[in-house]
């Protein structure tokens, strides 16, 4: 075994919304530190499998709609399948609505959360039975500001985000003692799909940009190394943590 606390060699990761954004980032991130990593996404992660093997990595293309659970068991059976064992599981992959709560649709609060909550817990659960078994594993969910704030315009998403930090919180607990650890990271405001109407409006942009200490937007390659921190043997103590990665947003 290497010294280094946060080598990955020889692990499999499984990351959803491994396509674009912060799933590609960590999927990289953990590759680099040694993982193979099963890409899940809801169409082909080409592009991140390809970065993948370029880090010297296997990658595995895991195509999966988790609006539903019903590919939640496949995605771990197929990822074992192809790559021969399963240590980390990063659920990354969520969508937003936006408008306002007075406005709000069942259909827009479903859609999310089924996806950011319903087939977490679950893709927890497939992937807990398997850890469990063999008394090891690392889940990381994303989490994000709005698991500690309220936020505006966004009520089903933010009830989910909410709900992954209780999530994880609860998880953390039963499993704690059976080898697996559960934590979550908190993506401050990060460049990504989900954040273009934010940034494209000129008032709000710049109201966040004002709060941020750091004094600008994350990158999704900034919660990389709080991805592989928390999947190695560096964090084999810390579980039910939500791992604030946000620029000092929530110091001020």
């Amino acid at each position: 075994m290497s010294n280094n606390l946060f080598d990955l060699t020889g692990q499999v990761a499984i990351v959803t919304g491994a396509n674009t954004g912060i799933g590609q980032s960590i999927a990289l991130a953990l590759a680099a530190a040694g993982a193979d990593v099963a890409a899940v996404g809801r169409t082909p992660a080409g592009e991140t499998a390809t970065k993948v093997r370029a880090l010297g990595r296997r990658a595995e293309i895991v195509s999966a709609d988790l609006s539903t659970i019903e590919p939640v068991q496949r995605v771990v059976d197929e990822t074992i399948a192809k790559l021969g064992r399963l240590d980390i599981l990063v659920n990354n992959a969520g969508i937003i609505r936006r408008a306002d709560s007075v406005d709000f649709t069942e259909e827009d609060w479903d859609a999310v959360i089924d996806t950011n909550l319903k087939s977490v817990f679950f893709l927890c659960q497939a992937a807990g039975r398997h850890m469990i078994a063999q008394q090891s594993g690392r889940i990381v969910n994303i989490a994000s500001m709005l698991t500690f704030q309220g936020g505006i315009r966004v009520p089903s998403y933010t009830a989910s985000k909410s709900g992954i930090g209780g999530l994880t919180k609860l998880l953390a607990n039963e499993w704690a003692a059976k080898g697996v650890t559960v934590n979550a990271i908190a993506p401050g405001y990060i460049a990504t799909n989900n954040t273009t109407a934010l940034r494209a409006d000129v008032d709000r942009n710049k109201a966040i940009l004002d709060r941020i200490p750091a004094g600008r937007w994350g990158d999704p390659e900034d919660l990389g190394g709080a991805a592989v921190f928390l999947a190695s043997r560096a964090a084999g103590y810390v579980t039910g943590h939500i791992l604030a990665v946000d620029g000092g947003w929530l110091a001020r």
